[in-house]
């Protein structure tokens, strides 16, 4: 039996047939009127076959439609008895996910759960070894002798010196090459002088020597940047005043914005201007610094309170956790025992790494904000993401950004514009590094055995190997080795040379 939409298929074509013989009867002749009413015929036929020819058009339209649909359902029904599809595992990287947030957080409580049990072994085996007392005597051995308190007020005088040097420079009072000779001498005393009272007086502890040299280095560096500033700013003082206003260093007046007091050389050589750069927390000089509006009073108390809580914790978990695995560890070394050298080398691994990690977030992000918010200073890019760090030489770049920029600024650049090699000026760089390194452990200690000397040096051919042999992930992997392993052995050096010189000779 047919269905509906045959049988109406059948009947149109009847209809066509039947005006196609209409149609072929008027081509016939015939009189006017007949004319006229066959053609009345024929225009009507015509209109009935558009008619027709619309209503098989819809017909079509619905049974492939139809079709379309049963096709579909069918598909449907086969994607709903399917189960896979072509896809990569979470795993692979080819998959792109990255969202490892749980894997993270389950290292987070392992790493807990692991030091908790050192932690109570450690109680367990020592007892209690906080004493907050025993910190006073880090600093001073006679209650009436500070001596490195002494020399931190001392340094007041060369940076009196180095802005009286600037001010008669300014005025013609002083030539370059004078005052150049002044500012040399001014930095060699500032580094020889702090480390022969350390030397010679006996009352100077190593700690306080340590922060006395510490203060020191860091305003050596300040002053070094204050001396090439101002002397840029003189020699662009003698050009025209169109290259004057493309400094950045030597603002014009085109560069006022909205009456915000900007300071021309040689107006910023007032003791105003140095002391803030003294107590700015950067190395590099400007006589214009970005400002924050305002002192926002939550953000310092926040970074006030971090400073006071990391530094109680650095103090006890040294006494409770670092002390005791460096006493254990000093028998090994004597009898040059390597398996059990190596056994307490990891053991002083993971105290000596986070108590790192505690004091970098101590001292560059509490207390480098906290000094920037009190001051107002507005660049607070004092470290950078080094965590990620695929090579060796982006850690350096990035985990101290003021000695870094300080470094690129005034010794790297100048050195490139000398015309050395890119080789030769971080070899040089790394160089400097090594000498303030040992000169900041060696000379407190009284000894000079030159193991943070060769550690940085060290960092060269490293930076070489993992940049040529290790990418991505095993790059990352090896910076944090050479974090976690480097430090503690260059501490049981240090530590085992101190006992045999110091301890070892009064017990003989």
């Amino acid at each position: 039996m047919m269905d509906n939409s045959d049988a109406a298929g059948a009947s149109t074509r009847r209809r066509r047939a039947t005006s196609a013989a209409g149609r072929g009867a008027c081509l016939q002749p015939m009189n006017g009127r007949s004319a006229a009413v066959c053609q009345s015929t024929v225009t009507a036929d015509i209109n009935r076959d558009n008619g027709l020819k619309k209503r098989d058009h819809s017909l079509e339209t619905t049974r492939s439609k139809t079709k379309r649909e049963k096709k579909k359902r069918r598909n449907d029904v086969g994607e709903g008895l399917s189960c896979h599809k072509t896809q990569e595992s979470l795993l692979s990287s080819a998959s792109g996910y990255n969202n490892y947030r749980g894997i993270l957080n389950w290292c987070v409580v392992m790493l807990v759960l692991s030091n908790a049990r050192l932690f109570l072994e450690n109680l367990l085996r020592y007892g209690i070894l906080v004493d907050p007392i025993q910190v006073v005597s880090l600093f001073l051995k006679d209650p009436y002798s500070w001596p490195a308190a002494c020399l931190v007020i001392v340094c007041n005088v060369f940076i009196l010196v180095a802005l009286y040097t600037e001010r008669q420079l300014s005025k013609g009072s002083f030539s370059e090459l004078v005052g150049f000779l002044v500012h040399c001498i001014n930095m060699a005393i500032m580094l020889t002088f702090p480390a022969a009272v350390v030397l010679l007086v006996p009352s100077m502890t190593p700690v306080g020597g340590a922060f006395a040299l510490g203060t020191y280095t860091i305003l050596f560096l300040k002053l070094y940047s204050y001396k090439d500033v101002n002397m840029w700013c003189r020699e662009l003082s003698t050009v025209k005043a169109k290259k004057l206003a493309r400094s950045l260093s030597c603002p014009s007046a085109q560069h006022f914005n909205g009456g915000d007091r900007k300071v021309c050389y040689p107006g910023n050589l007032t003791i105003r201007d140095m002391y803030y750069f003294v107590f700015a927390p950067t190395l590099c000089y400007e006589l214009n610094f970005p400002r924050s509006p305002k002192i926002r009073m939550s953000f310092l108390l926040r970074r006030l309170f971090e400073m006071l809580f990391f530094i109680q914790m650095l103090v006890g978990l040294t006494q409770q956790w670092m002390i005791p695995i460096i006493q254990s560890s000093m028998k090994p070394l004597e009898d040059m025992d390597l398996s059990r050298m190596t056994e307490r080398l990891l053991r002083l691994a993971v105290p000596n790494h986070l108590l790192w990690l505690m004091f970098f977030y101590w001292f560059f992000h509490s207390s480098l904000n906290f000094s920037a918010e009190l001051l107002r200073f507005g660049d607070r890019q004092f470290y950078n993401d080094w965590w990620n760090s695929e090579t060796v030489t982006y850690f350096w770049q990035n985990w101290n950004i003021p000695v870094h920029k300080w470094c690129l600024r005034h010794f790297y650049k100048p050195l490139l514009r000398r015309g050395f090699s890119k080789i030769v000026s971080q070899s040089a760089v790394f160089f400097l590094s090594a000498f303030f390194h040992e000169y900041l452990v060696s000379v407190p200690l009284r000894m000079f055995r030159l193991w943070a000397f060769m550690g940085m040096m060290a960092q060269l051919p490293l930076a070489w190997f993992v940049s040529r042999f290790l990418r991505g992930n095993y790059g990352n992997a090896a910076v944090w080795m050479s974090l976690i392993i480097g430090q503690p052995f260059a501490v049981l050096m240090y530590v085992h040379d101190y006992y045999v010189l110091h301890y070892r000779l009064e017990a003989d």
